[in-house]
């Protein structure tokens, strides 16, 4: 029986030989039947670095090695960065088989695209966005371009599912098989990614209509050995008179100026603010201690010529380089070989710590992961986050997930998606000049990615849409371009349906204390935590974009605040096995592995003891003074939920990391209103989203009729089943 090398095209079996590869690995043995066989659609789940780009491109290029006249491979990235690396490592291959490899995304010159047009061949590699324009600028182009592809690829896939990119990405592959017929008969396609949880459903992620079957292949092979420490760090009381001791952040950042001189390596810092606070620090010991500076920040909000300078100083890896980055670093741009990863604070998800992880140890070295973790040193006043050691608890849970149970979050798809919806029924009137509302309901909704939108709403999206003259009826029946319609249509900014949270000012009287971005529910009464303290928001004006607040009483705050809607319930039932067990630990064959230093482990005995001597193995509300604090130990949209409930029946409540506060009131009374608000029937999470009064979340928000909005939003932030489910067991 041939070998799966075997049935390659003789060319690439060359060019393979060229690498000085002994043979391929498991991996890319196993993708190249299915992926020759064009009949189905494959996903190929494997750490970075496990050969995922070959494993597809190999038997790809292999179908389509003699297709003339148009693109054989179409290939769909996150990322521009990712792009002009994918086209670095395609390139010799696409040159052994004689085969054009075209990246085209804003920065790639009119000259090279102009090039494609001509002659389109090969290999198109493309953002999602500037798929977007082509559709709607150049449709006519793209059916004879596109006419003999052969496959759509889509790299880092786990970046776009339950996204709102992802939605648009759904939308454009159903476009294009429409525009070349081939709605029974599509395109396959071949989703690439790293991090993905409940493997068995993400085909459904792929292609909600499953016209084709899907093979899934997997990378049993072990990989680098991993090494992991969590460290702690005590952020100092500032007590008058004595002389103050360095902050948690100074110590970090010293610590980090001694872990990474004079090598390269990746420090995720969570937010533009902190990366940015790190890295001046960093340049400034680099000048105390009269070294070059090697520590320089990563972020969206910096132009792009300083994040490729840094790109390609890591690439080159001429000089030892250290990223203070966000998210930006995280997906697959090869940056070359980091050393290692830290991370300060602990990440939004166990996805996103994998991600970083594997970005270290390439090439048969150890992947090298430091978690850096500040608490409080407590008081008489700390807050019962802080006593808990919930930030460093948190931290612990997500590596014993990560290492231990090989566990991470699978993709929300709970989510409406109206706002791209929205921006969808534009891109496709646009498209074709005129639609019909029941081709955008089918190719939408009905056999499309937006299945969970059902008739009803989406008539009332249209009508509104008309009302606001987004959309014009004519006389046959078609829809076309409304007056505000084409004004949205012909900004540049329209091809993109995601936008970065928008930033409130948060002011206490007159004074501006600063801004944050709105990704989590905000009510008027809540509490929240800004600048080291405590505030009451008294009001919210959407118009102004400003969050109005006064002081409020209370203990000392805790470091580790905020609320959100990213942590999953499973890390926090892992924080509490950890302290029922009273032990962090990883069970490795026969022993356990400790993986944090001495520092950290005093800290997680803090909160350990605080732990068990307020009986919170068993007690989910505790009495301190006149508050009443709630722990479900579940995620963040249970949490808010709770939260909402206990606003709704005129309590003063906040959640920090998890745990709820509620101000002047007995454990007895919170439980008797809850017991006889789920007696009389939860509301819904509808309910719940209308006393929130700013929803804007995605891009187009803003123009979605209320009813759909709140809808929407009440499905993103809350979970009324989780709660009603947590309150039946525990109340």
């Amino acid at each position: 029986m041939m070998s799966a090398y075997q049935r390659l095209d003789p060319r690439i079996q060359k060019w393979i030989y060229r690498q000085g590869w002994s043979d391929l690995r498991e991996l890319q043995k196993k993708a190249i039947p299915p992926i020759l066989a064009g009949d189905r659609d494959v996903l190929i789940s494997a750490a970075t670095a496990a050969g995922k780009t070959e494993a597809c491109f190999l038997p790809a290029c292999s179908a389509i090695a003699d297709i003339q006249n148009g693109f054989g491979i179409l290939y769909i990235s996150p990322l521009k960065a990712l792009i002009n690396d994918q086209y670095r490592r395609l390139e010799g291959l696409g040159d052994a088989l004689e085969m054009p490899v075209t990246p085209w995304h804003g920065d790639v010159t009119q000259s090279k695209k102009l090039k494609a047009k001509k002659n389109p061949s090969g290999i198109l590699l493309i953002t999602p966005e500037s798929l977007e324009a082509m559709l709607i600028r150049s449709s006519g182009w793209l059916k004879q371009a596109f006419a003999p592809l052969a496959y759509i690829v889509i790299d880092e896939f786990h970046a776009f599912i339950g996204s709102e990119r992802g939605m648009q990405l759904l939308s454009l592959l159903n476009r294009i098989d429409h525009i070349q017929g081939r709605v029974n008969n599509p395109v396959p396609r071949v989703a690439l990614s790293a991090t993905l949880g409940e493997l068995e459903k993400v085909p459904l992620s792929l292609r909600p209509n499953q016209r084709l079957p899907c093979d899934i292949i997997t990378d049993n092979e072990s990989h680098a050995t991993l090494k992991v420490q969590v460290k702690g760090y005590l952020e100092p009381m500032i007590s008058s008179g004595e002389e103050p001791s360095p902050s948690a952040e100074t110590q970090i950042c010293h610590d980090i100026f001694r872990f990474c001189r004079g090598d390269s390596h990746l420090v995720f810092a969570n937010s533009r603010k902190r990366a940015e606070s790190i890295a001046a620090t960093l340049s400034d010991l680099s000048e105390a201690s009269i070294v070059p500076n090697e520590f320089f920040p990563h972020h969206g909000s910096l132009s792009k010529d300083l994040r490729e300078t840094l790109e390609q100083r890591l690439q080159k890896g001429n000089f030892p380089t250290t990223a203070i980055c966000t998210m930006t670093l995280e997906l697959g741009i090869d940056i070359g070989k980091v050393s290692s990863v830290i991370q300060v604070t602990p990440p939004h998800s166990v996805a996103s710590l994998r991600q970083r992880m594997g970005r270290s140890g390439r090439r048969g070295s150890p992947a090298v992961l430091r978690m850096l973790i500040a608490e409080h040193e407590l008081t008489h006043t700390s807050s019962i986050v802080d006593q808990l050691r919930l930030q460093l608890i948190q931290s612990m849970a997500m590596i014993r997930l990560l290492i231990g149970s090989k566990w991470f979050e699978p993709a929300n798809t709970r989510q409406m998606h109206y706002s791209t919806l929205f921006h969808q029924i534009l891109a496709i009137v646009a498209q074709w000049g005129g639609v019909r509302a029941d081709q955008l309901w089918s190719q939408l909704c009905q056999h499309g990615p937006f299945q969970k939108v059902d008739l009803n709403n989406f008539k009332t999206l249209l009508q509104h849409m008309g009302k606001l003259q987004f959309l014009t009826q004519l006389s046959s029946g078609e829809l076309v371009l409304g007056v505000e319609g084409e004004r949205l249509v012909n900004q540049y900014t329209f091809y993109a349906v995601f936008s970065t949270p928008e930033e409130f000012r948060i002011v206490a009287g007159n004074k501006t204390l600063g801004s944050v971005p709105v990704d989590s529910p905000l009510l008027p009464e809540q509490h929240i935590i800004f600048g080291g303290r405590r505030w009451k928001i008294t009001d919210i004006d959407s118009e102004k974009k400003a969050i109005y607040v006064e002081v409020t009483k209370g203990g000392q705050p805790p470091l580790f605040g905020g609320g959100g809607m990213s942590i999953h319930d499973a890390v926090r039932q892992e924080m509490l096995a950890i302290y029922r067990e009273g032990d962090y630990r990883i069970v490795v064959g026969e022993h356990k592995a400790d993986f944090v230093d001495a520092s950290a482990r005093n800290l997680f005995e803090e909160g350990l003891h605080y732990f068990r001597s307020n009986n919170l193995s068993s007690e989910y509300f505790i009495q301190q003074g006149q508050h009443v604090y709630i722990l479900p130990w579940l995620g963040d949209q249970t949490v808010n939920t709770l939260s909402a409930l206990l606003l709704q029946c005129g309590f003063k409540t906040g959640s920090f990391a998890g745990v709820i506060e509620v101000e002047q009131t007995t454990v007895d009374e919170v439980k008797q209103m809850l017991a006889n608000t789920l007696r009389d029937g939860l509301p819904s999470e509808c309910l719940l989203a209308e006393s929130v009064p700013e929803k804007f979340l995605e891009k187009y928000d803003e123009y979605l009729p209320d009813v759909l909005l709140t809808q929407g939003y009440g499905l993103r932030a809350f979970d009324v089943d989780g709660v009603s489910r947590w309150l039946q067991e525990y109340l």
